[in-house]
């Protein structure tokens, strides 16, 4: 269920079965040669939606624009400031929490978007830790990192060992041909630059990683891949929303 094709009236049903919600948050970027600029933002919000059926949870509009700095030497790519992204999720968290949501499961597509996220969950619960005689709130957060899911890892590793690389990786790269097959671009031939740590502003980044890719080959990937990933995702991920729903 998406929460913005629900009526307010069906909203007030769900939250008396459930005050669960998953978000998807992704980014707007590069992603190499033959990656789309939207790809993290499509396979949070796909496998989410997935994860909604599987579980009868309410999945909220994506957050599709995330701290992405590192990659505005690349045209297209759209970064919010840290402190930008955690005032969007405080108040996106804010507003749903006024009607009755407590748990609040974020399924993230974008490494840069950790930060910003573990930043806003303390600033949320510092606004009643720190009021006198505060005994906080009932609100619970979690992150999951879809491409970090043990039958994601085994699988890319299964497909493509040393080629999934770090960024523009083809599992990645799948999940989005999977989506959009009339969207595929053909990568350009030739290796993948070497994964180099300690990059630091977007033209270092650039200087870099000339194309874009890190370590990765998306040439590999294929829409058949993209389905097998989504269902690995949504089955492992799924079991753990459950988990989460009923945690102390």
């Amino acid at each position: 269920m998406r929460l913005h094709l629900l009526t307010w009236e069906e909203t007030d049903a769900y939250l008396r079965q459930s005050s669960g919600i998953i978000i998807p948050i992704g980014s707007t970027e590069q992603h190499g040669p033959n990656g789309l600029i939207g790809t993290d933002a499509i396979c949070a919000e796909t496998i989410a939606l997935r994860v909604g059926d599987e579980t009868g949870a309410l999945v909220g509009p994506t957050i599709n624009v995330g701290m992405a700095q590192h990659h505005l030497g690349f045209a297209g790519s759209i970064t919010l400031r840290p402190t930008t992204l955690i005032a969007v999720i405080r108040d996106y968290v804010g507003s749903l929490a006024r009607h009755g949501f407590t748990r609040f499961y974020f399924l993230n597509g974008h490494g840069g978007n950790s930060a910003p996220l573990s930043a806003a969950f303390s600033e949320i619960h510092a606004e009643t830790s720190l009021l006198p005689g505060g005994n906080g709130t009932a609100l619970r957060f979690t992150v999951k990192n879809w491409w970090q899911t043990q039958s994601v890892k085994a699988l890319a590793d299964e497909l493509y060992g040393i080629h999934e690389g770090s960024h523009a990786t083809p599992s990645e790269v799948s999940v989005t041909q999977y989506v959009y097959p009339e969207a595929i671009k053909s990568p350009k031939p030739g290796p993948a630059p070497t994964v180099v740590t300690g990059f630091a502003d977007a033209a270092d980044f650039r200087r870099r990683y000339p194309d874009g890719r890190m370590g990765s080959d998306p040439g590999l990937a294929s829409p058949e891949h993209g389905a097998r990933f989504v269902a690995a995702a949504a089955a492992e991920i799924s079991a753990d929303y459950r988990r989460f729903l009923t945690e102390a």
